[in-house]
């Protein structure tokens, strides 16, 4: 699911000021001395196979359930709206569609870049009879800028980006301070932000940095101390094929859950 972020969303961000006084913008100060500072593209477009399936799912039924970018999303943020849920890089939607299905009572909006996985989200909807998801096939850090005003959401769904594990590739991770303080300003308070990874270096960046954004905490530091600040695995995130595999084969998944203060 969100793994098959490796072939479409990168961890990069616009170095520019947070607009919400309350958070610390942590590691977002320009650097003295650089009047304008370089701007890194927030994700990797990469090729892939589109079925038949996933092509008719986008061409029957993309234009209900796909949003343009910049599209409003007054509908969803009034008052009496359903709560509201980020997912970044859904891959194949298995994880998305299956959450979606038992929460019927909230929405989803969801970006993803790579066709084949926006097509194959699509057919899960459509073969469900899901209707509380909704798709942006663009840049999530320029949908959460354009798209998502301050405290409309009440939680961001991130599951398996892309590790990036070579050291000289750990800068073009997702999980960076600057993402984190643009999340914390849209969640609610209470709202939450749940990563999970399968890549033991990526998990203790991912728990540092949520650490030290001043308006989050750790949801599963008192309640469970013998994880040492990672969470159990929500009920709601389904076990996916892929993760079967990696713990047949004795990989560890660590699920990080913070709440807004």
């Amino acid at each position: 699911m969100g793994r098959r972020l490796a072939h479409t969303l990168v961890a990069s961000l616009q170095s520019s000021p947070v607009n919400d006084p309350q958070i610390r913008p942590s590691k977002l100060a320009t650097p003295e001395g650089v009047a304008h500072p370089k701007l890194i593209k927030s994700f990797v477009r990469r090729t892939g196979r589109t079925t038949t399936g996933q092509a008719k799912a986008l061409a029957d039924i993309g234009p209900r359930f796909m949003l343009p970018y910049q599209a409003s999303l007054a509908d969803w943020l009034t008052a009496a709206a359903p709560p509201l849920i980020l997912e970044i890089g859904f891959g194949m939607g298995e994880a998305t569609a299956h959450i979606a299905a038992l929460m019927p009572e909230k929405n989803f909006v969801c970006c993803e870049v790579h066709d084949p996985g926006v097509g194959a989200l699509l057919k899960r909807i459509g073969e469900q009879s899901l209707s509380n998801i909704r798709i942006i096939a663009h840049d999530a850090v320029e949908v959460i800028d354009q798209m998502l005003p301050l405290q409309c959401l009440e939680g961001v769904h991130i599951f398996f980006p892309d590790p990036w594990h070579k050291k000289r590739h750990n800068k073009r991770r997702l999980i960076q301070a600057a993402l984190v303080t643009k999340l914390t300003q849209r969640l609610k308070p209470g709202g939450y932000l749940h990563c999970a990874t399968d890549w033991q270096p990526y998990a203790e960046q991912i728990l540092q940095v949520l650490s030290e954004q001043p308006l989050l905490k750790n949801s599963a530091a008192q309640t469970h101390p013998e994880l040492v600040g990672y969470a159990p695995k929500p009920h709601y995130r389904p076990l996916t094929k892929f993760e079967n595999r990696g713990i047949r084969l004795g990989h560890g998944v660590w699920d990080v859950v913070f709440e807004r203060i």
